[in-house]
């Protein structure tokens, strides 16, 4: 290979001494790469990137001399789509994530389409390399686009390495920061673990600390490598300045398994929660494979308690890991578990075993404390969470307080304009006159604007909803949602609502895990959403779920809620499909 370093004037070089921006690899966030400084924004951190001693020069020229030929990846694009769901909070049939390769490739066409630049595809000399940077038309700086395009697109190592013989040749041996950076990013996604070696003698030779992303390129070559540990001494150098992400644990943790140190691989996860950071899913997963047919209760216990942690943060296995949770049941020896995929029915009856789930509704003790959390932090949480005063607030409270406890609560706003061809005076007066008619105390909430007459709002009608229903109007620019959570958390545990506002703003006001959990748990044995779609019909809810949609155990059986590979799930949804798993006796 012609493209050896060993020609260069000046090893101690091979890093500019000039900050500068760029993207990290990899990542999204903007780190300010400099062998003075560093600024890491996510942590609001500031330390130093030193310079130790001069390049370790056998390393640099095995990075450079040892060329293989590697095919491109494929990189992994998540989209949040749309659903249309037959249940309010079930997660809907999201678009195939096949659909993302046109994605990509129209994503790579208007790449093309913006240069006329095309990525080389074998390595170029110098003078190939020279003419491609005289073709360049774009405004930023040559070699950190070209080499921006080889991270997105996972061009091969060979391509990479000759760009950086020839910035080397070109600069006396002087090599940036961010394109050696770059090529380590290249050599982890495409796991050349040799090379990542001699990349990370060359950065352990040259610096004291790196950056964040640095560690963490490190760290995940680092951990397939008989080196291993060493991937441990930089997260301990990261913990010096910063918590390191729940992906550099992930990474550590996933290398003791691989290497079969188990302590070591509880202790960093158990640092992982101390942190209050949720673990990876993969993490998790790599608990359950390692311990596929292992004859040992302490381990099997502290999988137990990965499960229960998955239940008391409301947290959803993916297909892959729950497969990995079904085979670790099963393989467990002695114990005679067996496991099917199956989905639960309206009544919470599961088809698989014909058991029944635990109720959606909330113990006494539970609509108490999230009664008053609710009180504290949503309605009397200051202006961040509503617009309103404090003396329209006490005004409603003492209209509440005066009434007798409501059934039903309605957003009028929100209902009566469910329909856009509908006058809304009159969506609203068919759903309260229909309600009105089974004898049930009805709340509805407006807002003044909604007593002016106009087109959409006829007075005769809004007299005719007065009459069958309790009314407040609050003023034109106050928020409904604190006025109709307060009314139906005060009215009692029976009190249902009717919005198709989903509230995520409110369960995010929550101050912790476990009352947002109770809040969306209480919302959905609460909330009723209207499902007819045409003006005039009769008035049709959704039926509330009987059933909590979280990991559940009897002690002989466990129901574990997953998200299937192919739908999307927004954060207010919940799955549909469910592994049952039971234990012969």
């Amino acid at each position: 290979m012609a493209f050896c370093l060993s020609g260069f004037r000046s090893f101690p070089k091979l890093w500019k001494n000039k900050p500068y921006f760029e993207l990290d690899p990899g990542h999204s966030s903007l780190c300010f790469f400099s062998p003075g400084y560093c600024a890491i924004r996510s942590q609001q951190r500031w330390f130093s990137l030193k310079t130790m001693s001069p390049q370790n020069n056998k390393a640099m020229d095995l990075l450079i001399a040892n060329t293989r030929f590697l095919k491109k990846g494929d990189k992994d694009h998540k989209k949040q789509v749309s659903s249309d769901s037959s249940y309010l909070f079930a997660a809907g049939a999201a678009k195939k994530r096949s659909l993302l390769t046109n994605l990509q490739s129209k994503d790579h066409a208007l790449l093309k389409e913006r240069s006329s630049i095309q990525l080389p595809t074998k390595p170029l000399n110098s003078e190939e390399w020279d003419r491609l940077k005289e073709d360049f038309e774009g405004k930023a700086n040559f070699e950190d686009w070209i080499s921006s395009q080889m991270t997105q697109c996972h061009a091969s190592i060979d391509v990479a390495k000759s760009l950086l013989a020839w910035v080397a040749a070109k600069n006396n041996g002087i090599v940036s920061y961010n394109l050696l950076v770059k090529y380590l990013y290249l050599c982890v996604i495409h796991k050349q673990t040799s090379e990542v070696i001699d990349v990370y003698e060359i950065m352990k030779s040259r610096y004291k600390r790196l950056e964040s992303s640095g560690y963490g390129l490190l760290i995940r070559g680092l951990i397939h490598s008989d080196r291993w540990r060493e991937a441990l001494l930089l997260l301990e150098d990261m913990k010096k300045v910063m918590i390191p992400s729940k992906k550099n644990y992930s990474d550590c943790i996933q290398g003791a398994l691989l290497h079969q140190d188990v302590d070591t691989a509880w202790n960093l996860y158990q640092e992982l929660l101390g942190h209050n950071i949720i673990p990876m899913m993969e993490t998790l997963k790599a608990f359950f494979d390692f311990g596929k047919g292992i004859k040992d209760d302490h381990y099997s216990n502290k999988l137990l308690d990965i499960l229960l942690y998955l239940r008391n943060n409301q947290l959803y296995p993916g297909e892959s890991f729950v497969h990995s949770i079904k085979t670790w049941f099963e393989s467990m020896p002695g114990k005679q578990w067996k496991g099917q995929f199956t989905t639960i029915q309206e009544s919470g009856q599961c088809l698989g075993c014909g058991k029944t789930l635990e109720s959606i509704h909330l113990s006494p003790e539970e609509y108490e404390y999230l009664k008053g959390k609710i009180m504290k932090d949503v309605i009397d949480g200051g202006d961040q969470y509503r617009k309103t005063t404090p003396q329209e607030l006490k005004r409603f409270q003492e209209f509440v307080n005066s009434c007798p406890p409501f059934d039903i609560v309605i957003d009028g706003l929100n209902v009566g304009k469910m329909y856009t061809k509908a006058r809304d005076s009159q969506v609203l007066l068919n759903v309260v006159s229909q309600l009105a008619k089974q004898n049930l105390q009805l709340l509805v909430l407006g807002r003044k604007h909604m007593l002016t007459r106009n087109a959409r709002w006829r007075k005769d009608e809004m007299e005719m909803i007065q009459k069958q229903a309790s009314c407040f109007f609050a003023d034109n620019i106050s928020e409904d949602d604190p006025f109709l959570l307060y009314a139906t958390l005060n009215s009692g545990n029976h009190c249902k609502f009717i919005t198709n506002d989903l509230m995520r703003d409110h369960k995010a006001c929550l101050p912790d895990v476990k009352t947002q959990h109770l809040f969306f748990k209480w919302q959905q044995g609460h909330q009723l959403a209207i499902i007819n779609r045409f003006p005039g019909s009769k008035i049709t809810f959704q039926s509330i779920l009987r059933y909590d949609t979280v990991v559940q155990t009897t002690g002989d059986s466990w129901h574990i809620p997953y998200d299937e590979d192919l739908v999307e799930r927004y954060s207010y949804e919940v799955p549909t499909k469910w592994l049952c798993l039971q234990r012969k006796t």
